[in-house]
């Protein structure tokens, strides 16, 4: 058998029906998984035997078997119809990638800071994909990818349900924020003791920034002097010498400031972990997947 140019002028639906017939050794079983009448088989098999010229099965009235060609042809058969079959796949992943559509949600922190060089680079890869950016706080951040909403999402909650499953993102520490010129700027790290009697600008209890602070701190939490939702707000207070405040190192583009000055703090049990979490019951589509793939490509500097 010239393999080299016989091979080639083989299809696959001849591929196919050889390997079947061999698996199988009946014609009659063999059609039927193919979905053919008995004759329309026999003579695709008899067509592919002509091609080769050479005969691939010993037929009896009762017995079907390869011959020592059909044998040696099996497992390069096999291998064309892998490789083939690999090759149409990664077509339709390129084309599902190339009109795809993809929700994701993710906490106001990564959205603002870190996402948007991040996301550029996966839209001049992918400019056909369809992108949807839910900046919100953790719980809706879950509360998107429980009804549907969002394919995944980065959040600072460990959303391990039945529903929904949870894997490690990135770590996220903290640092302590002043106003220019506060005793605290100098000197050794602060720590929590150098916080007792100071004005202190809390962020909401609902945000998972406050949560992490206070379970790190307690029961030494200090007092909010004010309480507010947005980090823009903080950082203005601070810098009207109003409080300190404690803020992770994601949102530290919100505090580059020359009124302000930031310092790190290695407290013990002081670091947000952000967890990507999707849906247990379902699949990420292959948008979604080549989304998921470039973020944890990419992550946030340490």
């Amino acid at each position: 058998m010239n393999t080299r140019t016989t091979m080639t002028d083989l299809s696959t639906r001849q591929l196919r029906a050889f390997l079947t017939l061999a698996d199988s050794a009946s014609f009659t079983r063999a059609a039927a998984a193919c979905h053919l009448s008995q004759p329309a088989f026999s003579a695709l098999i008899r067509g592919l035997e002509d091609q080769v010229g050479l005969r691939l099965f010993d037929r009896s009235t009762r017995h079907v078997a390869l011959t020592p060609e059909g044998a040696a042809l099996r497992p390069r058969a096999q291998r064309l119809l892998e490789e083939f079959e690999a090759a149409l796949e990664g077509l339709r992943e390129l084309a599902a990638r190339e009109r795809g559509r993809v929700s994701i949600a993710l906490l106001p922190s990564l959205a603002a800071g870190w996402l948007p060089e991040v996301l550029a680079g996966f839209r001049a890869r992918w400019p056909g994909i369809t992108l949807s950016v839910a900046d919100v706080l953790s719980e809706p951040c879950i509360e998107r990818v429980q009804r549907g909403e969002a394919d995944f999402a980065l959040a600072a909650v460990r959303a391990d349900t039945p529903e929904l499953q949870a894997e490690p993102f990135c770590t996220d520490g903290f640092h302590l924020v002043l106003p220019a010129g506060h005793r605290l700027t100098q000197g050794p790290m602060p720590t929590p003791a150098d916080l007792h009697g100071e004005a202190f600008i809390h962020l909401s209890r609902i945000s998972s920034v406050r949560q992490y602070i206070e379970a790190a701190l307690h029961p030494q939490v200090p007092p909010a002097t004010l309480e507010v939702e947005q980090l823009a707000t903080v950082a203005g207070l601070v810098r009207a010498g109003l409080g300190l405040s404690i803020v992770p190192a994601l949102t530290l583009y919100q505090f580059q400031d020359p009124g302000l000055v930031t310092r790190p703090l290695a407290w013990p049990g002081l670091a947000r972990q952000i967890y990507l979490v999707q849906r247990r019951d379902r699949g990420l589509s292959v948008a979604a997947q080549a989304l998921h793939d470039w973020l944890t490509a990419h992550p946030p500097a340490p």
